[in-house]
């Protein structure tokens, strides 16, 4: 086949040809955003999942949404220990800045520009250096007396709730997007948590759509108790056979070549559905296949390219940021793994390794905040990467 045509795209983030299996999502979207544009009670909503089954890419496409019905919108994605403070007040600025060309009231979109201002500026200490200081590009002055006690709680649900005022004046909303969303600082979570729980109390236009690991919910309810009930948790996962089919057929279809059925068959038992491994086996497969249609052969020639490939940029590329006592403790949990889908209760960890569960806490710790496992519930732990556990028993020796 000509490469130049080849239709798939594993790339992280990127959008595949054809969206396959979320039509469910972006319908329920679509109703979030209705209502809520009609003043009607609705939660903020929050994606959870693996890494590789195309959480990013909803997120991208949920936005596309909002920008359709004319909606304000801003995305950021969170990192460990950084506070929301700066890319949050980026965010909510370009989205302000999508409504502002339809505001009657020039005075009233300055006059939060102003509260946005004095919210960033507290990202910094007063004797920070100018270096460090954000530089938003506002020219009005910072307001006093309104999101700037230094509180981020306090800070955050002022400024979010002025920022609705303003999309509201407009007769849309406003969407602001968060990925990794587990990996906000704690003090910031529950900062987040309480605007968006007066935002729906006030059923003003604002809407925050997180994305992240499935251990995401555990982590906001340990920050507010009621955000069990704050937010609508939408698991995402791997692709059924009929969604995993289309994801490839579809854009093949497209360039006037067709699967055989044999082929379908190889690749669903290869990639198991999730979409990262549907769009990197369907590339290397499409590249190897001398004629159309793609049949199971083909499959099994590009088997070993595809899997060299995620070796190096999806698996490997996560194993090498782990210390050697973390991958000791990746290993284990490899070993342990094989007939249990991946999760591994801790103190099987401790047992394989001959150690005290105690002083492998902090290798676990470690590997929860580089997103490489988290607590599947209490007393466990599990890969957050699909097929991890399969490429450490293959791959990694030291």
């Amino acid at each position: 086949m000509d490469p130049v045509r080849n239709p798939y795209a594993p790339g992280a983030g990127q959008r595949p040809p054809e969206l396959a299996g979320r039509d469910r999502e972006l319908q329920q979207f679509d109703v979030v955003l209705e209502r809520i544009a009609r003043g009607r009670p609705e939660r903020s909503l929050v994606l959870t999942g693996l890494r590789g089954v195309g959480k990013t890419v909803l997120l991208n496409a949920l936005r596309s949404q909002a920008i359709g019905r004319m909606w304000g919108t801003g995305k950021i994605e969170a990192r460990p220990d950084q506070s929301l403070r700066r890319p949050l007040a980026s965010a909510l600025h370009m989205a302000v800045r999508e409504l502002t060309p339809r505001h009657r009231d020039p005075d009233r979109v300055d006059a939060f520009l102003g509260v946005l201002k004095a919210f960033a500026l507290r990202s910094a200490g007063d004797d920070a250096k100018l270096r460090d200081r954000w530089q938003p590009g506002i020219d009005v002055p910072a307001a006093t007396g309104r999101a700037d006690t230094g509180d981020i709680e306090v800070d955050l649900v002022e400024l979010l709730v002025d920022a609705a005022g303003v999309a509201r004046d407009v007769g849309v909303g406003i969407a602001l997007f968060v990925d990794e969303m587990q990996d906000i600082p704690a003090p910031d979570v529950s900062a987040l948590c309480a605007a968006c729980h007066e935002l729906s109390q006030q059923g003003l236009p604002l809407v925050v759509v997180g994305a992240g690991l499935p251990h995401l919910p555990a982590v906001l309810s340990a920050s507010k108790s009621y955000s069990e009930r704050l937010f609508r948790y939408v698991r995402i996962d791997r692709l059924d056979r009929e969604a995993a089919d289309r994801a490839l057929v579809a854009p093949a279809s497209e360039e006037g070549v067709a699967y055989e059925q044999a082929a379908l068959d190889a690749l669903y038992e290869a990639t198991e559905g999730y979409p990262y491994f549907v769009q990197a086996y369907g590339k290397v497969t499409w590249d190897n296949a001398p004629t159309d249609p793609i049949g199971a052969d083909d499959v099994r020639m590009a088997a070993p390219e595809a899997q060299a490939e995620l070796a190096v940029g999806f698996f490997g590329s996560r194993y090498e940021r782990a210390t050697p006592a973390e991958r000791e403790y990746l290993r284990a949990m490899a070993a342990l793994s094989d007939d249990t889908h991946g999760v591994v209760p801790t103190s099987d960890v401790a047992t394989y390794l001959g150690r005290k569960p105690s002083s492998l806490s902090p290798a676990r710790d470690a590997l929860i905040k580089k997103g490489l496992i988290y607590s599947a519930e209490r007393g466990t732990i599990a890969f957050t990467v699909p097929h991890f556990g399969i490429y450490l028993r293959r791959h990694a020796t030291v």
